[in-house]
């Protein structure tokens, strides 16, 4: 802002300059700006004012943007979706999956990332030995046109790769390393909550997680004695963590 500009009287002195060389007086403006803006008297303002506080908070309430409630979780559709609280993901958590080699943990986070491109936007997997197939992830649902792949990247800078998807992708599936550190998970649990991204985390996670999925092995169907043809298979899933940490569910999740 600008103060309000004033006006002095600037003359030129008598002294041995004749009178007849003497300039007019004229009035100059002379105009002062402050960044900060006006002048406030500091001694003014009260040490302790509540209610200018209490009209702050109200103020600040009301210019919050509003956020609707299907916008803070990652809707998940079939049966994995059945098993999470309220049928979602929280945006700006962690999703921590395990289990044995070959029980089928990437076929679960599959269908996480299927679920972020089913609703238009971006998956992405950062993988350690290009085990995550692009055949597997289309027959998983997902839209392979809206899902990035990052392979084999630098064993140091895997905590920096994925801290950099999520800066711009919804879902994020990373296997992690035996040589994850403890301080990076934790800061790349910051950087999922600061950006309201899905980190899924494949493998042995030693940070907090608001779900933790162990994947049991599969079940085939359609095979009888000996007989008939294969008509599919059943995932088996075990859910814990908030909102499910008093009971664990098992169940059969179709895989195909």
């Amino acid at each position: 802002g600008q103060a309000p500009a004033r006006t002095a009287e600037v003359g030129a002195r008598c002294g041995s300059v004749p009178c007849s060389l003497r300039r007019p007086i004229r009035r100059l403006p002379v105009e002062h700006t402050f960044a900060y803006g006006p002048v406030v008297a500091l001694a003014a303002l009260p040490r302790r004012d509540e209610q200018s506080r209490e009209h702050l908070d109200n103020a600040a309430r009301h210019a919050r943007p509003v956020v609707l409630a299907g916008e803070r979780v990652l809707t998940v559709s079939g049966p994995l979706g059945a098993l999470l609280p309220g049928g979602a993901v929280q945006r700006g958590t962690v999703v921590a999956i395990d289990g044995d080699p070959g029980a089928g943990a990437t076929a679960v986070a599959f269908q996480l990332a299927a679920a972020a491109t089913a609703a238009g936007e971006w998956a992405a997997a950062v993988e350690l030995d290009a085990s995550l197939g692009g055949l597997a992830a289309g027959e998983a649902g997902i839209e392979l046109e809206r899902f990035a792949g990052v392979r084999r990247g630098p064993p140091p800078r895997w905590a920096a790769v994925v801290a950099a998807l999520l800066d711009g992708i919804s879902v994020v599936l990373a296997e992690v390393p035996a040589f994850a550190r403890i301080g990076d998970t934790r800061r790349l649990l910051a950087r999922a909550r600061e950006r309201g991204a899905v980190l899924v985390a494949m493998g042995p996670w030693p940070a907090e997680a608001a779900l933790r999925l162990h994947a049991g092995g599969s079940v085939w169907r359609g095979l009888d004695a000996g007989a008939g043809l294969l008509a599919g298979r059943d995932q088996r899933v075990q859910v814990g963590g908030r909102g499910v940490a008093a009971r664990e569910h098992v169940a059969l999740v179709e895989a195909g």
